[in-house]
């Protein structure tokens, strides 16, 4: 009986500590979950954000990042990454952190422009930044960056164009108040009059003429080539190049010829189209000396994205230097400003080129050797109306054009590489 008691007050005893263990075992559990660690000062992003703040930044164009009170990114925008903002869940940019800080410490917003070097280059180029910080909440920061490259370039752009312009017209209309003063002074000498009127003449055509190529300018700028599309023939507008540039050539003895690939037809605005290849034509045989050909030649050519129209340009000039040739597409530049003033250039040809070109989905190459001459390549897409039967008019040969007197047919110039 003795043994019974005793084996039940064990049982006793021990069932009262395994309860005392798992209520011990409880409360240390809840106290534990209750301790703040590592992992629970982080808890989810939607969690740390005020509600709604997630999807704001989410539709932001500028780069975002959020950042705690230890200076932790708790968000960033992808566009932040690709800026170099954020790097190994740090800001990078000393700063843009210094006024975060400030910012929390104080709540004032705070804005300021920075030069961030551009990451991958070896060249010393800077992005162009304007950061702004705000206090979001009472515990964390939020970073807006916003990249003013492009836009500081544009402007500056903006700025040289109208500087290049006022300096170009006020370079005729200059000569033309000091010749009419020489043609006054000068009322009773018959000879002088006529050699002021002569140069009043000249500089009125090239005034004229950047006033006109101004206007093109800003014609292919505003205008969408797709507006007003058209199949358009390549021998129309070689054709109608070769009219604009006769008279011109026929002084100087330059003989332009047509040939290439029959049947060719480009789709686009048809005045933009021939106002560029004109302008490529025109400054062919301005920049070439006496007695020499230009050519312009067509073909098809195969691409990835279709089937496109090279129009070659070949003169035998003299040629542009290689330093020159990939800034010769820039607005008013000129690789010889005295001879272009001589010519009647006005450095807006070529940009015009350019932008038709790209405009229609192609693009304009130059080939040049100094002392040889200098091939231009305007590369457009095709038309689909250019084949079959669906092609407008009849197909007929490219007619060759002999400005100085009859000489044998010379073959289609080849398009240099």
């Amino acid at each position: 009986m003795d043994v019974n008691a005793a084996v039940a007050a064990a049982a006793a005893i021990a069932g009262l500590c395994t309860g005392v263990i798992a209520m011990l075992a409880f409360r240390w559990s809840e106290r534990d979950q209750a301790r703040p660690t590592r992992s629970s000062m982080r808890p989810d992003i939607n969690a740390v954000l005020p509600p709604g703040v997630d999807t704001v930044l989410s539709v932001l164009r500028s780069s975002a990042v959020v950042l705690d009170e230890a200076d932790a990114v708790v968000k960033a925008s992808s566009a932040a990454y690709a800026l170099g903002l954020v790097r190994g869940g740090k800001l990078a940019v000393e700063p843009m952190l210094h006024m975060a800080r400030d910012t929390r410490r104080d709540g004032e917003i705070r804005q300021v422009e920075l030069e961030l070097p551009r990451r991958g280059t070896g060249r010393g180029e800077a992005l162009a930044v304007s950061a702004r910080v705000a206090p979001l909440g009472s515990r964390l920061v939020l970073l807006l960056v916003e990249d003013l490259t492009e836009a500081r370039r544009i402007e500056a752009v903006r700025r040289d164009f109208v500087a290049n312009v006022s300096h170009e017209l006020k370079t005729p209309v200059g000569a033309l108040s000091l010749l009419s003063e020489a043609v006054m002074d000068a009322h009773d000498d018959p000879e002088a009059v006529t050699r002021f009127a002569g140069r009043m003449q000249i500089e009125a055509t090239r005034l004229t003429n950047l006033v006109q190529e101004l206007i093109d300018l800003s014609r292919v700028q505003n205008d969408h080539p797709l507006d007003d599309a058209e199949s358009v023939r390549v021998e129309e507008l070689v054709a109608e190049a070769i009219d604009r540039c006769r008279h011109t050539a026929s002084a100087k003895q330059i003989t332009m010829a047509a040939g290439g690939t029959a049947d060719l037809c480009v789709w686009g605005h048809r005045g933009q189209l021939a106002a560029a290849l004109g302008n490529l034509v025109e400054n062919a045989v301005n920049y070439s000396p006496a007695h020499t050909r230009v050519g312009i030649a067509g073909r098809r050519v195969s691409a990835p994205g279709g089937e496109l129209i090279e129009i070659a340009v070949t003169d035998q000039g003299i040629g542009i230097p290689e330093k020159d040739r990939e800034r010769i597409f820039e607005r008013f530049y000129r690789v010889d400003p005295a001879r272009s003033r001589a010519t009647g250039g006005t450095g807006l040809g070529l940009a015009i080129v350019k932008h038709v070109a790209a405009s229609h989905g192609g693009e304009v190459t130059v080939w040049s050797s100094e002392g040889q001459g200098s091939t231009f390549t305007l590369r457009l897409p095709e038309a689909a109306l250019s084949r079959g039967s669906g092609s407008r008019g009849p197909a007929s040969a490219p007619a060759v054009h002999h400005l100085n007197g009859p000489e044998p047919v010379i073959p289609a110039p080849e398009v240099l590489p």
